[in-house]
């Protein structure tokens, strides 16, 4: 039985978003039964197709792992995009069965925990957990849930929304959507000693909420709600994410210490230490970080467009050498 809702016979639109999403929810309950080296290794052929394809999404990729690498090679640029492509592909090869099957599954694929002793709460305090979109961000979250009580900061989606709510409730999360109501959700978690999970490098759409702070050599607009929820509720703040393996192995699960600052009441330092967070955990396996998505389309008046110009890789990465000479790390690019 779907689990989407019927659409009206009268909306084309509608009826032609529903058969779509059919259809995917049929291709990721087939790939939920897929092993997965064999998942990876189809998602590393995806990926090898969108890097060897002049594309926006390729180009996206290595403008942005320019901005954080500028000092590499040419060569070492791209070999680095297009690893991180093919971890793009295996990350949503993956995620059928991340989302469909039984959680003891998709668990038992971690191989290892590295600082899980940060997600302690001896003290009774809540806990606001940070997972960038680097690795497997769905079994990271899987993971936080099992842990104890959770609340989700969710962002709803236009395509397959019933499905993903379905896959990240199994586990016994609860999930608040990006609105003040999920806000409120997140501080009676936090209240009551509870964790809850924030994925901290999406762009946020509010004028308000927000303030520009540096990122891989470039101001970002970045969310202040994790300073200002950690002020509220007391509550200690770390970092999460999940590894991918060599040779489909399985997954490592990192913890790492949030940065000082990141409950400052200042708006400007708080977003500062909450992307040296993510730039620190990025370190980790850059080729593993969602690069192709477009961290930097809100500009600081006056600045130029990042995500522009020709599709040739050595234009991608003059151009991403161009912004850092302007914005002042000329050092860096060399």
């Amino acid at each position: 039985m779907s689990i989407l809702p019927r659409a009206p016979a009268t909306d084309p639109r509608r009826r032609g978003r529903a058969r779509q999403e059919r259809y995917l929810q049929g291709l990721l309950r087939m790939l939920a039964h897929w092993p997965l080296p064999v998942l990876h290794a189809l998602g590393g052929m995806i990926g090898w197709c969108i890097a060897h394809t002049p594309n926006r999404q390729r180009r996206n990729a290595l403008i942005n792992i320019t901005l954080y690498r500028p000092q590499l090679a040419t060569r070492d640029l791209i070999r680095l995009r297009n690893r991180s492509l093919a971890a793009f592909g295996r990350t949503y090869c993956e995620m059928g069965r991340l989302w469909l099957r039984p959680p003891a599954q998709a668990l038992g694929l971690i191989r290892e925990v590295r600082g899980g002793e940060l997600l302690r709460r001896d003290d009774g305090r809540g806990l606001i957990v940070l997972s960038p979109h680097l690795g497997a961000w769905e079994l990271a979250g899987l993971y936080l849930a099992a842990q104890g009580p959770t609340t989700i900061f969710y962002k709803p989606q236009r395509c397959l929304d019933e499905l993903i709510l379905a896959a990240r409730r199994r586990s016994g999360a609860r999930l608040a959507p990006t609105t003040a109501r999920g806000v409120r959700a997140l501080v009676q978690g936090l209240a009551a000693g509870e964790y809850a999970g924030i994925l901290p490098d999406q762009e946020p759409r509010a004028d308000t909420g927000a303030a520009f702070a540096p990122l891989c050599g470039l101001p970002a607009w970045t969310m202040v709600l994790v300073s200002r929820l950690a002020r509220r509720s007391g509550a200690r703040v770390i970092f999460m994410f999940a590894e991918r393996l060599p040779r489909a192995r399985g997954y490592r699960i990192h913890c790492l210490p949030a940065p000082d600052g990141i409950a400052s009441e200042d708006d400007a330092t708080a977003a500062a230490a909450l992307n040296l967070g993510i730039e620190r955990c990025i370190r980790v396996c850059p080729e593993q970080y969602l690069w192709p998505y477009r961290r930097f389309r809100r500009r600081p008046a006056g600045q130029a467009k990042v995500y522009v110009g020709r599709l040739r890789d050595y234009d991608a990465i003059e151009h991403a050498r161009r912004l850092l000479r302007v914005s002042g790390r000329a050092a860096d690019v060399g």
